[in-house]
């Protein structure tokens, strides 16, 4: 069957389709994405404006138009932490149900873990054992663990690459002062009670663009090499990467090899997050994965249409 899934996050609202069935790959047939930085465009009492309103709807308008172009036989469409937090949330997926013909499911941190940790169970198999997943957006900062296929653990924190540039820089790039000013709110929001459970993994993985991009600064194969090729990233290889970008300006990051422009401003922020999380958790080497939020619900959905 073909499915749609509609991925309305922080900086971007993606639509993706994939030609599936449950026990085999689901095979992409249609991608498009609008970079519409929603998260960055909050009012003062925390509001998505009546401009970033606007555009959501657009885009899910021309979402929906593509689907049925595409014969999508059920589009799946969901927020993440940029609809989830804005004050006035109710009234924009009211907006977009009703002007644009989609009904938006506003996932909760801990559902993006797991749904996230999902994935990457199915892209590693058992063989992986216990595993450790860690999840950088724009919003928010997704930790999941666990042995079986739903986690025993899911953490999310406010720690997104995007609300932490916001938050902490004003220069680009950043100053001394912003930058220690970051790492003392990164460390104090990891102290998270939760978090002292995720021990004994086999495998620390990682997923989302923050990652993919520093693990290729860091050494990983390029995207070119195709998506089973391995890659991974190590702390000592992470840290080497921030020392190099943290003196940076973003367009000069956008010029590197795995960056892209709509998001280099962000990266040095989730190059802290990350940093510090592995440190944290004593993790010395990430596994990246291709897979993340997006085909963990194409997968649960195939699983409740078949059975598990």
């Amino acid at each position: 069957m073909r499915l749609g899934v509609l991925d309305v996050g922080s900086n971007t609202v993606h639509l993706l389709v994939v030609d599936a069935h449950r026990g085999a790959h689901p095979w992409p047939a249609h991608s498009q994405k609008e970079r519409l930085r929603l998260a960055e465009q909050l009012g003062e009492a925390g509001e998505l404006t009546r401009a970033g309103a606007d555009a959501l709807v657009k885009a899910c308008v021309q979402a929906r138009v593509a689907a049925r172009e595409l014969a999508v036989d059920e589009l799946m469409a969901f927020a993440t932490s940029a609809v989830r937090d804005a004050t006035n949330s109710a009234e924009v997926l009211r907006r977009v149900r009703e002007e644009a013909g989609v009904d938006l499911r506003v996932l909760s941190g801990e559902d993006e873990a797991r749904m996230t940790f999902f994935a990457v169970r199915r892209w590693f198999g058992w063989s992986a054992g216990r595993m450790l997943v860690l999840d950088i957006g724009g919003g928010s900062l997704e930790i999941a663990a666990g042995i079986d296929e739903e986690p025993a653990h899911a953490v999310s924190l406010p720690l997104g690459a995007g609300r932490l540039t916001r938050m902490f820089f004003q220069s680009d790039p950043p100053s001394a002062a912003e930058l220690a000013e970051l790492e003392s709110y990164v460390d104090a929001q990891l102290q998270h009670r939760e978090l002292a459970a995720l021990r004994g993994w086999k495998m620390a993985v990682a997923t989302s663009k923050t990652f993919r991009s520093l693990a290729r600064l860091a050494g990983a194969a390029p995207s070119g090499d195709g998506l089973w090729s391995p890659r991974s990233m190590t702390r000592q290889g992470l840290h080497q990467v921030r020392g190099f970008i943290q003196r940076m300006a973003s367009p000069a990051l956008a010029e590197l090899d795995g960056v892209s422009a709509s998001r280099s401003h962000q990266l040095l922020a989730g190059a802290v997050v990350a940093e510090a999380t592995m440190r944290r958790l004593g993790i010395d080497e990430l596994r990246i994965c291709p897979w993340a939020l997006r085909e963990g619900v194409i997968l649960d959905r195939l699983d409740q249409l078949t059975g598990r």
